[in-house]
């Protein structure tokens, strides 16, 4: 595989497993009516044909969308809906940016380098050309009139999220050695069909080893936890769970790299693509950040809490046992009458078979008292 930082933002990278990483780009829409008070639901089919137009007519180049690629969803209840809220929401995908490329192909280009940023600038370009563009205009369906709000999605959008953490950590390494600097190394990814991270004829779930040979083609790994995305449909509205994401068909993949370039070169890639499958027609739109909330230092630390809580009741029981006394003599005889307590003085002289005399004779008088 060629190296990820001679690939441009226009070209599809094949990685293992059938799998490929191709590139679009995605914009979220939002609609408002221009009158708050409207009552007559927006006509889907009519406003697809009215951006599809648009995209075709109003851009310096002509851009053809076909209408699955335009993902429109109106509000069900007008009478539930509050004055500032929109009428409707989507995504719009243009998939074919081939015109972007340059005329060269990357590898005849002898500073690759140079032509990979130069592609990069002229492609974050004109996406924000895109969103700026249609964002503002309004739209006349059957005499009511629209607005349209555009913005490109926070996961699409690599420069704000290296902004991001670039401040986050110049916080966290405040009073850092150059040598413990810290950075960023997990990636989080959601929206991806379990089935694709699967082993064949084996499970539908997602399986561990498959999703490691998937994602060593970014780099060498450090941590790996794949799971199904449960949690997926309550992070998303109405919209996203009616347009097909159902939670229980896609997982949800938290990646650690051991070197930082490694997580900076597959984010950057996995950024602005889609996820496709050889002899399929979908392509999974997912979701991917950086991991914020330190996924695998928590569940270290939260390993530790569970061993320390199994170890405690032993400790407790421990601590709890009675310390042990030595055996009590009882003061009184097997006949309840109390012990004779003798207090003897024995002064031996230097005659030693005398002195021994009269010790025998004493303790026998004891034990016989």
């Amino acid at each position: 595989m060629r190296p990820l930082e001679t690939l441009p933002p226009t070209e599809t990278l094949e990685i293992e497993n059938g799998l490929s990483l191709v590139p679009r780009v995605k914009l979220n829409l939002t609609i408002h009516p221009s009158l708050p008070s409207v009552s007559k639901p927006i006509d889907e089919w009519q406003l697809k044909r009215a951006l599809i137009d648009f995209l075709k007519t109003s851009l310096s180049v002509s851009v053809t969308v076909p209408e699955e690629d335009l993902q429109i969803k109106r509000l069900k209840d007008l009478k539930k809906r509050k004055r500032d809220e929109p009428v409707a929401h989507g995504a719009l995908f243009i998939r074919d940016i081939r015109f972007l490329s340059s005329k060269k192909k990357i590898e005849e280009v002898d500073n690759k380098e140079e032509d990979v940023k130069e592609l990069e600038k002229k492609f974050l370009e004109w996406r924000n050309y895109v969103a700026e563009k249609m964002d503002g205009i309004e739209l006349n369906l059957e005499g009511v009139k629209y607005n349209l709000s555009v913005e490109i999605p926070a996961s699409d959008d690599f420069e704000r999220m290296r902004k991001d953490w670039e401040e986050s950590y110049a916080f966290r390494n405040r009073g850092y050695s150059r040598g413990g600097r810290q950075e960023p190394d997990t990636i989080v990814l959601r929206g991806v069909p379990s089935r694709w991270f699967a082993e064949p004829r084996v499970s539908s779930k997602p399986s561990m080893l498959v999703t490691h040979t998937i994602f060593s083609t970014f780099g060498k790994i450090r941590n790996l936890n794949v799971s199904e995305d449960e949690d997926l449909a309550k992070g998303m509205d109405e919209y996203e769970l009616d347009i097909g994401i159902v939670s229980g068909l896609h997982c949800k993949i938290i990646v650690q790299f051991e070197k930082y370039r490694d997580f900076y070169n597959a984010l950057k890639v996995l950024c602005g693509r889609s996820l496709q499958k050889q002899g399929s027609r979908l392509s999974a739109d997912y979701e991917v950040t950086w991991d914020k909330d330190g996924f695998f230092r928590n569940s270290r630390s939260q390993n530790q809490d569970k061993s320390s809580k199994m170890q405690e009741p032993a400790a407790v029981r421990y601590r709890s046992e009675a310390p042990r006394r030595e055996p009590h003599v009882s003061e009184f005889t097997s006949n309840d009458t109390r012990r004779k307590r003798f207090k003897v003085r024995i002064q031996l002289n230097d005659d030693d078979e005398l002195g021994f005399l009269l010790f025998f004779q004493l303790f026998s008088l004891i034990n016989i008292g």
